[in-house]
């Protein structure tokens, strides 16, 4: 069942250098239990995207298109209606942890303040409630360590404080923007195993926004892939991994390190990404794609459907694209 409905989304932002614009033409489809990568450099728009259906863009920031929850544009509503939704139906794990929690109050009051305001919910009940979460989280000694400051809490004890208030009144969405940032390896499978087990048992469909295509193989069903504000390529996570159809998903997976490279060093895209206030007429990853011909530069690629259900914007036909498939066992 469909409960994000994505349409044509846009993102501007006036700015001192003139009008950026930030995503363009974002479409997608996010059903039930389902989760959707969204991966890309940093500056491709991949978190604008979603701050931008949760209302939180910054104030020189606009928003286009139409982002359907259960049919309700999120775009056009008022802060009251999104206020009703946000932490209850669609919750956000965001970035940093330390600056996403109030430092000044423990994570009881933080937690409850949730319950009270969406649930009705007394302090008392609430307390207990969160508790249970911060269990599910797997917080040792939750009842005690629910009275301390967020200080008191390491990096990777944060993040699960994050994901517990997330989950606390069951949402029907759950938006991670870079979940995983800045943790051990360690602490990382231990989040990512966290995500899953939740999922399974509330039944959540998750947005997870990363640059990382190891979290991405091991958490997602679907993968979009952007760059300056566009999508690339957009298909099942096996298709984006095994048969990537698109030259800049390729160079992403051709990028990966792993234990058995003989090489000495790091294999990269060359060129930088592109300025968003002076985006280049044709496909914005034209400069920088080896593959590319005269006509990239000038014309700005449909994104379409090919064979398996995967859609890309791309001039270059897919017969002349040449990957080595056994990237994908190296994430």
């Amino acid at each position: 069942m469909s409960i994000l409905n994505v349409s044509n989304l846009g993102v501007q932002f006036r700015t001192n250098d003139g009008m950026v614009n930030a995503v363009n033409g974002l479409t997608f489809e996010l059903n039930q239990g389902q989760t959707l990568g969204i991966v890309g450099e940093s500056g491709s728009g991949k978190s604008q995207s979603v701050l931008a259906m949760m209302g939180l863009l910054a104030k020189n920031g606009t928003a286009s298109g139409e982002a359907l929850f259960h049919g309700q544009n999120l775009l056009t509503m008022s802060p009251r209606e999104l206020n009703r939704i946000r932490g209850d139906r669609i919750s956000m794990i965001f970035q940093d942890p330390m600056t996403s929690l109030n430092p000044y109050l423990t994570v009881e009051r933080q937690m409850t303040e949730v319950l009270e305001l969406h649930k009705g919910m007394s302090r008392r009940t609430a307390k207990k409630r969160a508790i249970e979460l911060l269990d599910a989280v797997r917080i040792p000694e939750a009842a005690r360590r629910v009275n301390m400051y967020p200080h008191e809490f390491s990096g990777g004890m944060r993040q699960r404080v994050m994901i517990a208030m997330a989950l606390l009144c069951e949402p029907e969405v759950l938006v991670a923007d870079e979940p995983t940032t800045a943790l051990d390896v360690t602490v990382q499978a231990q989040i990512l195993s966290l995500l899953k087990d939740l999922q399974r048992d509330f039944g959540t469909a998750i947005i997870m926004i990363t640059h990382d295509l190891g979290v991405v193989a091991g958490l997602c069903d679907k993968v979009m892939v952007m760059y300056g504000g566009r999508v690339m390529e957009h298909a099942d996570a096996d298709h984006i991994f095994y048969r990537p159809t698109h030259p800049y998903t390729i160079g992403l997976l051709g990028a990966l390190p792993h234990l058995e490279a003989n090489d000495d060093e790091l294999t990269s895209i060359p060129g930088n990404p592109p300025n968003l206030a002076h985006m280049p007429k044709g496909c914005p990853f034209a400069e920088r794609c080896t593959h590319a011909r005269a006509g990239c530069a000038d014309t700005i690629p449909p994104l379409v459907a090919i064979d398996g259900g995967a859609l890309r914007a791309c001039h270059i036909p897919v017969a002349e694209l040449t990957v080595d498939n056994k990237e994908a066992a190296h994430v």
